[in-house]
């Protein structure tokens, strides 16, 4: 075809979808790392552009008929084939859109650059290159996985032939078992005894530091490759435990607390895993007794010997619930008294025997969630309470009657409630709604969970918050924040963590945040404004939703890679 020829094709109108583009990459791309917050809107605006573009090609492009509905044909059959052999880690993400979500903006930026680059192009070369362009933009996502998401919805990508953590950590030889590990002492208290120390409120007290981590940074003690998973410690004397996943089988670990030499490991043949968090528990075990107790990420309790790790009872606790694992699999640290052991499974409580494994009651059936049962001891009497997508529920330890009720909008309730001073609670809206404070009474009716305040200038979702002198410190997405208890009003909002974890050392007004990459920082705990006082980075490298746990000066962090103890600076005197 000859030039004069091809100036008789209609030119194509560029403008509209140049212009729909470049605001489509800036709303997914750009605005999400100036606001992480903002990045559920920045996807569901990119695919409203993304459909406004199609639109735009298929009715206003001046494009042939051919290069119309061909491409679009090619485009859909690219999407049909590309889907049925991604990773599984992409294919099962959000729902299975995490695919469209990303090539979207893909395909148009290439229909787009097709488009200025094919103008003076011969017809059958256009609609070729188009074509071609299309499947090779699509395909290319067969070559990548991910190991996860952020708190703000980023993806960790790699090459899809390329070797995960776990599979490096499987491929090495494991470090041989210290059998000669000191015993626990028989009736010992745990220091840290699970999931956010002895009250489930991440307080330290009794610990004064160096703030001056230029001059005295925390000291690393060792570091340890562990198996993935979410849970955090649980400490007593020299013994640290934890959970982990190792390929097909979840364990239940006990380390060295002064080395991190494995002392045991109990073993159970199951593997839980998701593409968002990746494999292993989401539970953190429970020291009670001289016993270890876990909750495994199919729902799998066991009661472990504390100093040998043999098994002294095991239940399918999902099946005895008739409960389903959710999403992000069942994530409630058991919480153990007495008499009885009590654990969450995706919205239903159920109590069990400490001594025998015997299942004595079973809560109503609530909708899923994934917070842990929260003991609350009142001069009235011991409650169990549950947040669930139903709201917050509180049960009668022995016989599990309900004794109040506090329903809530929304679906995934993830932190523990806050107990204020006067023993009114604080319970997340979960979702980043907010955060609100019930007063508890009780008369010859029963219980009543009265409303005092609620805010959404506060919004704990999946990471846990502290109360200290009459306010509350937490994270409100990725940057922390404080609130007034007395009415719910924002005191400050500061520094940006990720979606990182914290505990409060209550006797010097602190905070220590590790933020969701690793690094560690000091936050004062006061209500007149955010101030970091000191940092310190890469004490972990990677994602790292688990909590920290402090035992002395010990600091104890991990992630699903590598775990790590940093002796912090003692302050003098």
């Amino acid at each position: 075809m000859s030039i004069s020829q091809n100036r008789e094709l209609p030119p194509l109108r560029l403008w509209p979808g140049v212009l729909l583009v470049a605001v489509q990459w800036v709303a997914r791309y750009v605005v999400p790392r100036l606001i992480p917050e903002a990045m559920p809107f920045a996807v569901l605006g990119s695919l409203a552009l993304g459909l406004a573009v199609v639109v735009w090609w298929l009715f206003f492009s001046r494009a042939s008929r051919w290069e119309r509905w061909g491409g679009l044909a090619s485009l859909v059959l690219a999407f049909g084939i590309t889907q049925q052999f991604l990773h599984e880690s992409i294919a099962s993400t959000m729902m299975g859109l995490m695919f469209p979500i990303y090539a979207i903006p893909s395909v148009c930026l290439v229909l787009v650059l097709w488009a200025i680059a094919a103008e003076r192009w011969p017809r059958a070369r256009r609609w070729g290159v188009l074509a071609v362009a299309l499947l090779v933009t699509c395909f290319g996502w067969l070559l990548v996985r991910t190991n996860g998401m952020t708190g703000a919805a980023q993806q960790d990508f790699a090459w899809r032939w390329t070797e995960t953590a776990e599979e490096r950590l499987l491929a090495q030889d494991e470090a041989p078992l210290r059998a000669s590990a000191s015993v626990l002492a028989s009736g010992s208290v745990a220091e840290w005894p699970g999931f956010r120390g002895a009250g489930r409120d991440s307080v330290v007290t009794g610990l004064a530091i160096a703030t001056d981590w230029n001059r005295t940074p925390p000291m690393e003690v060792w570091r340890q490759n562990i198996g993935p998973a979410v849970s955090s410690f649980a400490v007593q004397g020299e013994r640290i435990f934890t959970q982990e996943q190792r390929g097909e089988e979840e364990l239940v670990s006990c380390y060295h607390r002064r080395t991190g030499e494995p002392l045991w490991k109990h073993r159970d043949a199951v593997r839980f895993w998701d593409s968002h968090a990746g494999a292993g528990p989401r539970a953190t075990p429970t020291l009670y007794g001289g016993r270890v107790y876990s909750l495994g990420g199919t729902g799998l309790l066991n009661a472990l010997d504390a100093t040998s790790g043999d098994l002294l009872w095991s239940r399918d606790a999902a099946g005895d619930l008739d409960r389903k694992a959710p999403g992000w699999g069942f994530a409630g640290s058991p919480l153990v008294t007495d008499e009885l052991v009590f654990v969450a499974l995706a919205g239903e409580l159920g109590a069990y025997e400490r001594e025998s494994g015997e299942l004595r009651w079973r809560g109503p059936a609530g909708r899923y969630g994934y917070s842990s049962p929260h003991l609350l001891e009142r001069s009235e009497g011991a409650q169990v309470v549950l947040m669930s997508s139903f709201g917050a529920t509180a049960f009668g330890p022995d016989d599990g009657e309900v004794l109040w009720e506090v329903e809530m909008e929304g679906t995934s309730r993830i932190v523990q409630p806050g107990l204020t001073a006067d023993g009114d609670l604080l319970l997340s809206d979960g979702e980043g709604r907010g955060l609100r404070r019930h007063a508890l009474t009780a008369d010859a009716s029963g219980w009543k969970a009265e409303e005092r305040w609620s805010t959404n200038r506060f919004k704990p979702y999946f990471n846990d918050f502290v109360v200290h002198g009459g306010h509350a410190y937490g994270f409100d997405g990725p940057i922390l924040a404080s609130v007034d208890l007395a009415d719910g009003q924002r005191n400050w909002k500061g520094g940006r963590y990720g979606n990182g974890q914290l505990l409060l050392l209550a006797d010097q007004d602190l905070l220590l945040v590790l933020s969701e990459q690793g690094d560690l920082a000091l936050v004062s705990a006061r209500p007149d404004g955010f101030e970091e006082v000191a940092r310190f980075d890469g004490a972990l490298d990677g994602k790292t939703w688990n909590h920290p746990a402090l035992v002395d000066d010990l600091l104890l962090v991990r992630n699903g890679v590598e775990m790590a103890a940093f002796r912090l600076p003692r302050a003098a005197g």
